[in-house]
Order: C-alpha cells, then sequence, then structure tokens
C-alpha cells in the first residue's frame, strides 16, 4: 500500500520526497555509497525516475544539500541589540550548520575527486540561487542604522568573520560550537573590530 501511494506522486511532492531521501542516503553512507539506487529505494520509487531529473549523482547531490539548506533557514534576530543579535545567529549558524559542515568535511571526500570541485567551489553552488543579503548582513545592516557599528569597517573579509570563524570550529571539532566560544568570537573578536571609535 505504501509502495503504491509513492508512485502517484508528481511534481513538486515527488521532487521534495527524492531530495529528502537524497539528503538521508548522503547522511547515512556519505558520497561514497550515494547512489541513484539507494536514492531511489528511500523514495520508494523506480531508479529511472530519478534519472530523468538529475544527470548525475553530483547533481542530485548538490541538489539534496541546497534542499536541506532552503528547509533549514535561519531566523533572523532582531533583538534591538547588535551583540545580542550576533550571539543569537552564530548560535543557530551553529545548531543548524553543524550536520551539514561534518558532511561537507568528512562525508563528501569522494564528490571533491570526482567533480574537481573544491569546498569553495560548492558552497558557492549552494548558494548560487540565494536571493537579497544573508541573515548577517541584515543584522549588520540593522545594527549600522542605530548607530552601533561603523560601516565603513565592513570590508567583505571583516562581515564574513563571525561565519567563518563558527564554520572552522564546526570543522576542527566535528560537534555544534560551545556558548563560550560563540561569546568570544562575538565579543572579544569581532565587535572590537567594528564599533564606532570614539573621535
Amino acid at each position: 500500500m505504501p509502495e503504491k501511494t509513492a508512485t502517484r506522486r508528481r511534481g513538486a511532492e515527488l521532487e521534495e520526497a527524492l531530495l529528502d531521501a537524497a539528503w538521508d542516503e548522503l547522511v547515512s553512507c556519505g558520497y561514497g555509497g550515494f547512489t541513484f539506487e539507494g536514492v531511489a529505494a528511500r523514495a520508494q520509487t523506480s531508479r529511472p525516475v530519478v534519472y530523468r531529473r538529475w544527470a548525475s549523482r553530483a547533481d542530485l547531490a548538490v541538489a539534496a544539500i541546497r534542499h536541506y539548506g532552503r528547509k533549514h533557514p535561519f531566523p533572523v534576530p532582531d533583538t534591538g541589540s547588535l551583540r545580542d543579535d550576533l550571539v543569537a545567529l552564530l548560535r543557530s549558524f551553529s545548531e543548524r550548520r553543524s550536520e551539514l559542515a561534518v558532511l561537507m568535511s568528512m562525508r563528501m571526500s569522494e564528490f571533491f575527486a570526482e567533480t574537481g570541485a573544491t569546498m569553495a567551489d560548492l558552497r558557492e553552488q549552494l548558494l548560487a540561487d540565494r536571493t537579497g543579503p544573508s541573515s548577517l548582513v541584515r543584522v549588520l545592516e540593522r545594527a549600522a542604522a542605530r548607530g552601533e557599528l561603523d560601516p565603513r569597517r565592513l570590508t567583505p573579509r571583516l562581515t564574513a568573520l563571525p561565519v567563518d570563524l563558527i564554520r572552522h570550529e564546526i570543522l576542527m571539532t566535528g560537534r555544534p560550537v560551545s556558548e563560550d566560544v560563540i561569546t568570544e568570537i562575538v565579543d572579544d573578536i569581532f565587535l572590537p573590530l567594528v564599533r564606532l571609535r570614539a573621535r
């Protein structure tokens, strides 16, 4: 009975089921064990249904990771304080992206070998369909409007720094970042670099 129901799925509902199955397969097997057959079995459908939508398993893997990101967006905190917004945002990033970061660093080595891509290339692919500013940029823009930071200091490298440091922590430890480390990144590293200085 469940298999019969699965064959009737169409369009967006079917694609959602396939991408959910592909994500589960990636997490479970890594890219080395990632196959169209495995995804089809998890989605309770046939292999040709998967092949019709993605030309290669690399394309399917990227689509699955992008789908996971869309399903787990970051809320943009608005506490009225740059410091509290940053702590909340980095906490959310740590909680929601630790699984993804570990997958990309430890389970995707064969993807990089097969495609010749780097982790930076993959990240660029995953962000290709993003519209509008990132959650962090929105937090910083609001803080600048409130006069909490000097927008002239916000180079692209400095703007990316808080998330880069959190990502590095996750990749090095393989687990979510502690509250103490998040506080240190915000209070001791980032805020002193961007706050307005008294004339």
